[in-house]
C-alpha cells in the first residue's frame, strides 16, 4: 500500500510540475505576438489508480487559438496557484508513504 501511495504521489508531483511549466510559459509569453497558449489536462495513469499524467491533448493548444488574452492570463495565474497547492499536497503524500515504508523496514530489521 505504501509503495502504491509513493508512486501515485510521485506521478502527481510530476504532472503538477509539468502543468505549472505550461502555465508559466503562457504567462511569460502574454505579450508575444501570435503566441498560442497551451492548456494542461490531467488524466488517470494506466493502470487505473496508479497516479496521474498530463494527456497528450492536454499539452496541446488551448481552445482559444490566438494570443493570450487577459482572461487567459487570469486563468493561468489562478491555475498556477492550484498546481502549486496540488504539488505541495502530493509532496506530503510522498513524505507520508516514505515514512511508512521506513517504519516497515525498521520493524523487519
Amino acid at each position: 500500500m505504501s509503495v502504491s501511495a509513493l508512486s501515485a504521489g510521485a506521478s502527481g508531483l510530476n504532472a503538477n510540475q509539468q502543468a505549472l511549466g505550461i502555465a508559466a510559459n503562457n504567462i511569460a509569453n502574454t505579450g508575444t505576438q501570435g503566441y498560442q497558449a497551451q492548456q494542461a489536462q490531467f488524466q488517470e495513469a494506466s493502470p487505473a489508480g496508479s497516479g496521474v499524467t498530463l494527456s497528450a491533448q492536454g499539452r496541446g493548444l488551448a481552445a482559444s487559438e490566438g494570443a493570450v488574452s487577459d482572461t487567459g492570463l487570469a486563468s493561468d495565474i489562478t491555475n498556477s496557484l492550484v498546481y502549486k497547492a496540488s504539488f505541495d499536497l502530493n509532496a506530503k503524500v510522498v513524505q507520508a508513504a516514505e515514512q511508512r515504508i521506513g517504519t516497515l523496514i525498521d520493524i523487519q530489521a
